[in-house]
């Protein structure tokens, strides 16, 4: 069965408005990212939305959960902004049993070259290959269990929580 990928957007998906400063969101850059890394998973991709996750209500949270829940896949891996990752990974949780999801994003965009955004994207691939069911979040070519992680913004990575 294929490994679902759900797109929402965050600093993933971001383009840099060179005139302006701003950045904003004109499509995925996840399959090109997946052509670059030469995967012959059997993936299915589909957009949620893309939007900054600062700008997710729980509406949304709700929506990529019910997806999780109503996808015939039982590894699902998320694209998703990473101020607010956890909250997402809390929504889901919450209604969803029994499948291995794992959300990723990146700190840097993609289109600025030294993004990590390729290399958390086959990490979470590789983790919801491999974790047991459960939601976790994967940053940096680490997990983390979704109830005991936080983004350390100083630091600009997630850690565990003590």
């Amino acid at each position: 069965m294929a490994i679902s990928i759900f797109l929402t957007g965050g600093t993933f998906d971001k383009e840099y408005d060179e005139l302006t400063g701003n950045l904003f969101f004109r499509d995925t850059h996840v399959p090109e990212m997946l052509s670059m890394a030469h995967t012959h998973l059997d993936i299915e991709l589909r957009t949620l939305m893309l939007i900054d996750s600062l700008d997710m209500s729980e509406a949304d949270r709700l929506m990529i959960a019910d997806n999780c829940a109503k996808s015939p896949s039982d590894e699902i891996v998320i694209t998703h902004g990473t101020d607010t990752m956890v909250e997402t990974a809390r929504a889901i949780a919450q209604r969803v049993e029994h499948k291995t999801i794992v959300l990723t994003g990146a700190m840097i965009p993609f289109r600025f070259g030294s993004s990590d955004g390729l290399f958390n994207l086959g990490s979470a691939l590789a983790f919801a290959q491999i974790l047991p069911p459960g939601v976790y979040i994967a940053m940096n070519g680490q997990y983390f269990n979704w109830d005991n992680c936080r983004k350390n913004k100083k630091l600009g990575r997630f850690e565990e929580i003590e």
